[in-house]
């Protein structure tokens, strides 16, 4: 029953421990990669999230709504009902989509998983929502077949067309395969040697706006797995097509054509062609028109691309024609990479003149669209698309001044235009450290340079050598300090940049590697690495001190392993560094071609760990090379501290002569000398993620009052508290206090305020001298703990 009563509370103690410690560091994991995966930035105050419904977003001033939902907050239905015909069923469509029917093609089929049938919601010429015909596809029936089919000069073209139409229609499914064979078969029907009818080409420009909503890493696939002469060939006759349709427009959401013809006594001088914002991201009917006649460009704050094509004297062409492209995966660019969700919009134009360069010239405006709340506007090139070189070029193009706010364009010739933009990111660059830091940090790196003169200058008088590990411990944190302070912050955060288009360099019109850039600073990613190794090498050094530890504690009767400073040391040392240097290789090796890799590694906004994007959790540096490796030392260092604290330091001894009082003091300091080297508050920084702003402001003081100041603390409990310092201090009191014996103290205060402060630090419990790290030699002071706490000290 004694032991019961003795055993059960320490059971009790280390179960709760355990379990707790597990519990923190398991939510405090989940919840990083949680928050990772969710996004934890929160919506400026400026922006009335409540404003826009139904899924609209607040950008630039006004609702962005999606496909189904249009008017000012996004609260006008934009969409066709469920609806059924026949045996097949279709979920909500939006206007001017083709819905697929929920019933697929049979497993056995060869189009299995695709939808058997579509349906178009379109509007009626008095502006009413209504659902039109359902056109029934095959499926038996692939696009690899089809473009075989298409082959033959006595080939169906309608019925090709319809069902590379149903086969397109669902864009996720679309694979690099599936692209490449749809561009051939649109690209034959629209071929004016097929003579395909006038309802197969508009059937076929759905298609290609279904194919623009391809992902673009299936683009870039289809055209490093084949050549690209199928979306030349698809460019060229989307072209060609442009010039055929009249004075008709046709308009699908990632696309639109409008045509217009003139004859040679009555060619206009010039014709200006306008695509209007909508309230969505698509293009819908009645966004665009054509003007004739104008005098130049006229952009309002409701157009979002213009185009004026000046006309040549005296030329021979009898039709133009546009087409507007939403994004640019059809024009996949070899020196141009797009890394940001912001669509870089083509524009097509052309004249029918035998000198198609020469026939007429171009003027643009662009309106930039990108979110402002996050990025700003860094520069622009105006290009066209060079046919022969499969890529964008700059030749008869520049930048032109406007008075207005839109990216303006000037070209003497006709064919495929674009804007490639460049944004910086509006980085929030936090402010500089608080109070509460700056003293915590300062108050660390004192107590910590005190500590290692300390133990250096008086290891002749404690007749021992040099805490090894302890040193190392206060070295790591010392310099890992010394660059928190002065380096963690990144000196871009004072270059200020307008992002005004009026103060770009007109100029320079030359193609971006990228449409995102950074102003590099080879410094800050070298202090994050220095951070990332320092802060390595103290978690490692606190795991080390737990290892040593155990060994002079727990395993007392047997002796440390030969040359085990030396094993420690290149542990200690060594480890992180390798660490560091895979961490840092393999990035730039993954990313050798990109100019900003550094990023990949560090944050802009601070010097540390680049914290990643959703989709790259797994392959992220900051989990696999830190979050990771400490996570393993926290809970190995909690489980020795625990088995350490009950096994040793809370242990009921008969030998113990002191009172209960002092005795329990002296274990209490003992456990928090433990605690500290070990460091174990570094817990607390995983309850920083609860999402309660109110808890985690606590938590977060708390973890910053532990851990800036565990050099302060190191050096209370491993310094201060030892004798040899205590005399020494003494020592300098009543030295200073016989200096000051002159000044305008009272003869009777001096020797009582001495009295009083040498009474003070000869109350502080004396250190135990076997929690002294790796002492080679027997120490002489006292060890006032029970026999069973006595460590061998290695030699």
């Amino acid at each position: 029953m004694v032991s019961c009563r003795a055993w059960n509370p320490r059971v009790l103690v280390a179960v709760v421990c355990g379990l707790l410690t597990g519990i923190i560091l398991g939510l405090g994991i989940w919840r990083i990669v949680f928050r990772i995966r969710t996004g934890t930035s929160a919506p400026s105050p400026s922006i009335p999230t409540e404003f826009c419904r139904n899924g609209g977003t607040w950008e630039n001033g006004r609702c962005i709504c999606t496909e189904e939902w249009k008017g000012l907050r996004c609260t006008m239905a934009n969409f066709c009902e469920n609806s059924t015909y026949m045996d097949f069923t279709f979920a909500r469509i939006p206007v001017g989509r083709y819905g697929p029917s929920l019933e697929t093609c049979d497993k056995s089929t060869p189009n299995a998983g695709n939808p058997r049938a579509v349906r178009l919601c379109s509007l009626s010429l008095y502006g009413d929502i209504e659902l039109q015909n359902v056109t029934i596809g095959n499926c038996s029936a692939t696009l690899k077949a089809l473009e075989k089919e298409v082959g033959y000069a006595e080939a169906p073209l309608n019925s090709i067309a319809s069902e590379a139409q149903i086969l397109t229609s669902n864009a996720d499914r679309l694979t690099a395969e599936n692209i490449i064979s749809a561009t051939q078969v649109v690209g034959q029907i629209f071929n004016t040697s097929r003579n395909a009818s006038t309802e197969a080409k508009k059937v076929a420009v759905v298609t290609v706006s279904q194919l623009l909503d391809a992902s673009e890493d299936a683009f870039q696939s289809a055209v490093s797995t084949a050549n690209d002469d199928s979306l030349t060939t698809l460019i060229e006759q989307m072209e060609n097509y442009s010039m055929s349709l009249g004075n008709q427009s046709v308009v699908e959401p990632n696309i639109a054509i409008q045509s217009a013809n003139f004859s040679a006594e009555n060619m206009p001088s010039n014709v200006r062609f306008s695509v209007q914002k909508g309230a969505s991201g698509s293009l819908v009917s009645g966004s665009t028109f054509m003007q004739t006649n104008v005098n130049g460009l006229n952009p309002d704050e409701n157009t979002e691309l213009q185009i004026l094509l000046n006309m040549k004297e005296g030329g021979n062409a009898k039709a133009c024609g546009f087409v507007v492209y939403q994004n640019d995966k059809l024009f996949q660019s070899k020196t141009f990479i797009a890394k940001s969700s912001f669509s870089q919009k083509v524009m097509s134009s052309k004249t029918d003149g035998n000198e198609q360069g020469q026939s007429a010239s171009v003027e643009m405006a662009f309106s930039p669209k990108y979110n402002r709340d996050e990025f700003q506007l860094n520069s622009y090139a105006c290009v066209y698309w060079n046919f022969a070189t499969k890529d964008w070029d700059t030749y008869g193009c520049h930048k032109e001044k406007g008075a207005d706010r839109f990216l303006h364009c000037h070209c003497n010739h006709t064919t495929n235009f674009a804007v490639l933009m460049t944004f910086k990111k509006d980085y929030q660059y936090p402010k500089s450290l608080d109070v509460l830091s700056n003293v915590g940090c300062a108050l660390s790196i004192t107590g910590l340079a005190l500590t290692i003169i300390f133990q250096v200058v008086t290891r002749k008088v404690r007749k021992t050598s040099v805490t090894w590990v302890l040193v190392s411990l206060c070295i790591s944190m010392l310099i890992f300090n010394l660059l928190f302070v002065f380096g963690i912050e990144n000196s871009n955060k004072n270059l200020k940049t307008s992002g005004d288009i009026e103060n770009m360099d007109f100029n320079d019109n030359v193609i971006p590697q990228t449409d995102t850039v950074n102003t590099p600073n080879p410094t800050c990613t070298a202090i994050a690495a220095l951070l990332h190794y320092f802060l390595l090498v103290t978690f490692t050094w606190n795991a080390l001190s737990a290892a040593q530890l155990y060994f002079l504690l727990i395993r007392t009767m047997k002796p440390l392993p030969r040359h085990f400073i030396l094993f420690i040391s290149l542990i200690g040392w060594g480890v992180p560094a390798v660490v560091v240097a895979i961490t840092v290789g393999v990035v730039y090796s993954q990313n050798e071609k990109n100019p900003q890799w550094e990023l990949e590694y560090r944050q802009e906004e601070i010097c540390w760990l680049a914290i990643p994007e959703s989709k790259d959790v797994i392959r992220s540096p900051l989990l696999w090379s830190f979050i990771v490796p400490v996570a393993i030392i926290l809970i190995s260092n909690v489980v020795i501290f625990i088995i350490i604290s009950i096994k040793v330091l809370w242990k009921n001894s008969q030998n113990l002569t002191s009172t209960k009082k002092v005795s329990s003091t002296k274990k209490t300091v003992s456990t928090l000398s433990v605690a500290v080297v070990f460091g174990i508050t570094w817990i607390l920084a995983y309850l920083m993620l609860i999402n309660d702003d109110s808890i985690r402001i606590v938590f977060s003081y708390i973890f910053c009052l532990f851990n800036t100041t565990q050099g302060l603390q190191i050096f209370i409990l491993y310094t201060v508290r030892t004798k040899i310092f205590q005399s020494e201090a003494s020592k300098v009191l009543t030295s200073l206090s016989s200096v000051g014996r002159m000044k305008s103290l009272p003869s009777v205060t001096r020797p009582r305020l001495r009295v009083k402060m040498y009474n003070f630090l000869r109350s502080l419990p004396t250190l135990r001298e076997h929690f002294k790290l790796l002492e080679p030699s027997v120490s002489t002071e006292e060890i006032t703990l029970s026999e069973s706490d006595q460590a061998k000290e290695s030699a």
